[in-house]
């Protein structure tokens, strides 16, 4: 069971998974090595997986943000599955949805030429809904 310490770890750790166990410490007033202990700890029961880094897609210049509501045409949605991991530099997120939908895909391109030539493969697969986004708020 989490306390409110392991949360306030995890949640430093989610600002800056780089942190070092003594600085996160300092944060939330204790010892580095107790830290690394719950750390430990919420590795082995699974609550933290993995470490990861977050980056700016704009300055990797991939200035198209797309996100694309697939429809797939049969029931069988292997093939469409295969072009997705083809395709995966592109695909920041892929998720199986319910509602309007089957899947949902929030993808990155360089230009709409890229985009385009993404679409009309993937129109091979499934039918799509395209939302082009203007600006994070």
């Amino acid at each position: 069971m989490m306390d409110e310490t392991d949360k306030r770890i995890i949640d430093e750790l989610s600002k800056n998974s780089r942190i070092t166990m003594k600085q996160s410490g300092e944060k939330i007033h204790m010892t580095g090595q107790a830290v690394a202990a719950r750390v430990a700890k919420l590795e082995g029961h699974g609550v933290i997986e993995g470490y990861t880094i977050k980056l700016n897609q704009a300055k990797l210049l991939c200035q198209v943000h797309a996100l694309i509501t697939i429809y797939t045409k049969n029931i069988k949605h292997a093939p469409y599955l295969s072009f997705v991991e083809r395709k995966e530099g592109y695909v920041l997120h892929h998720y199986k949805i319910s509602g309007d939908g089957c899947y949902l895909l929030e993808c990155r391109f360089p230009s709409n030429p890229v985009l385009d030539e993404f679409l009309v493969e993937l129109n091979q697969y499934a039918n799509y809904k395209l939302s082009i986004v203007i600006n994070k708020l």
